[in-house]
C-alpha cells in the first residue's frame, strides 16, 4: 500500500483542529504522513514536543523564502495563509524528496481512508475538489468552482507545472477581494482543466462535503462508518471528510456551527458537529493541561456575537418582523432566522 502524504499549515487558535484533523488520519489512513507548517512560535514549540509518530513540524523560518518574506507585509493574516497554501505542498514535495503531497485544510476531519480520492486520479497528476454548492448558496462567480481543501500534487513534470504555475500566480496576487477574476488563490483553479495536462476533477460525493453542500444530502452511521446519499439521485456512498469551515467557538462557551449563512442539516448535525465540537474540546483541555493555559487552542477570545435561540429570543424576532412588515405576520421570516441561527451552548451539544 502506498504512503499519503499530507501537508496543512496553521497557527495557535486552529491547534485543536490541527490535532483532530492528525488523529483521524491515525484513526482512517493505515500508511500517511503529515507535514505541519507553524504559524507561530506556540504552535511549533508544542507539536515539536509531541514526537508525533506520522507528523513533522516545520517553522516559518524554515519554510519562508526570500520571495514570501518580501510579499507577506503586503498581505493581511488570513491572505497570507491563502498565499503560503501552494508554496507549502511545494516545500514538502522539494524538501522531502516526494512522490506527491495532497494539501488539507486544517479544519477537515476524515471518517475513512482518503487513499480512495487519490486512487480516483489514474495517471492524472492533479486532483481537484469541487464546492459543489446547494443551488440557495452557490458562490462560485466570486469564490470558484473549485475550493482549495484537498489538492493532490504528484512529483511529475505535469504536476510540478500546475504548482509552480499556482505558487507564483500567488505570489503575485492573492487577497481577499474580487478583482479582474481572481479571488485569494482560489479562482485560479477554475481555468485548470482547460489550462493545463492532467488535472482531474474529483467525481466521489465523500470528498468534499461542507457547511455549503450539506443540504443535499441525508447521512447515517453504521457500523462506526458513515454514509451519505444524495437526494436527488438517492446515489449512496461512504463519507471520507467533512470540511468544518466556519465553525467558532467562543469565550463565553458558546459555539457557531456554520455561522448564519447556512441551512443547517439535522443528520449533520448528529453525525458530524457534535461530535467533532466534542473533540475540538476534549483535545483543548489536554492540550491546555500540558501548557497551563498560556494560549486557547480553540481560538476562543471573544465572547459570542449571538445567543443560542430559545422561545423569548424567538418571540422578540417575531416581533422586530412584524414591526418591520405585516408580512412578516404568517411567522416566515422569523423561521428562517430559526434555520440559519446555529450558535449553542457548548454544553448542550456534547
Amino acid at each position: 500500500m502506498v504512503s499519503l502524504n499530507f501537508c496543512t499549515l496553521f497557527n495557535s487558535a486552529y491547534l485543536s483542529r490541527g490535532l483532530a484533523l492528525y488523529h483521524s488520519l491515525v484513526c482512517c489512513c493505515p500508511r500517511f504522513h503529515l507535514y505541519v507548517y507553524a504559524f507561530d512560535d506556540t504552535t511549533y514549540s508544542y507539536l515539536n514536543s509531541q514526537n508525533f509518530k506520522h507528523l513533522t513540524v516545520i517553522s516559518l523560518k524554515e519554510f519562508e523564502d526570500e520571495q514570501l518574506l518580501r510579499i507577506k507585509p503586503t498581505r493581511t493574516a488570513g491572505e497570507y495563509c491563502w498565499t503560503c497554501s501552494s508554496s507549502t505542498i511545494l516545500y514538502s514535495i522539494e524538501k522531502f524528496r516526494l512522490s506527491n503531497c495532497t494539501y488539507i485544510d486544517a479544519d477537515m476531519y476524515f471518517y475513512s481512508n482518503p487513499s480512495v480520492l487519490i486512487e480516483e486520479m489514474g495517471n492524472k497528476s492533479v486532483l481537484i475538489t469541487e464546492h459543489r454548492y446547494t443551488a440557495a448558496y452557490d458562490q462560485s462567480a466570486v469564490s470558484g468552482k473549485y475550493c482549495v481543501q484537498f489538492m493532490c500534487f504528484k512529483n511529475t513534470d505535469e504536476g510540478m507545472k500546475v504548482l509552480r504555475w499556482w505558487r507564483n500566480a500567488c505570489i503575485d496576487w492573492c487577497y481577499g477581494r474580487v478583482e479582474d477574476g481572481k479571488f485569494g488563490d482560489q479562482k485560479y483553479l477554475d481555468s485548470w482543466t482547460q489550462q493545463f495536462e492532467g488535472v482531474h476533477e474529483l467525481q466521489h460525493l465523500g470528498g468534499g462535503l461542507a457547511p455549503w453542500n450539506m443540504q443535499q444530502y441525508n447521512f447515517s452511521k453504521k457500523e462506526k462508518k458513515i454514509y451519505g446519499t444524495e437526494i436527488s439521485t438517492g446515489k449512496n456512498f461512504e463519507v471520507v471528510f467533512f470540511h468544518f469551515h466556519g465553525l467558532k467557538l467562543f469565550s463565553d462557551n458558546i459555539v457557531s456551527l456554520t455561522g448564519q449563512t447556512y441551512k443547517m442539516n439535522p443528520s449533520a448535525l448528529d453525525v458530524f458537529f457534535k461530535p467533532y465540537v466534542n473533540e475540538l474540546i476534549s483535545t483543548s483541555e489536554n492540550i491546555h493541561s500540558q501548557t497551563k493555559h498560556t494560549f486557547d487552542a480553540n481560538g476562543a477570545n471573544t465572547a459570542s456575537p449571538e445567543k443560542p435561540l430559545n422561545f423569548l429570543s424567538l418571540l422578540r424576532f417575531y416581533i422586530y418582523d412584524i414591526r418591520q412588515s405585516l408580512q412578516n405576520i404568517n411567522g416566515k421570516k422569523t423561521g428562517l432566522r430559526k434555520k440559519h441561527h446555529h450558535y449553542f451552548k457548548i454544553k448542550e451539544i456534547i
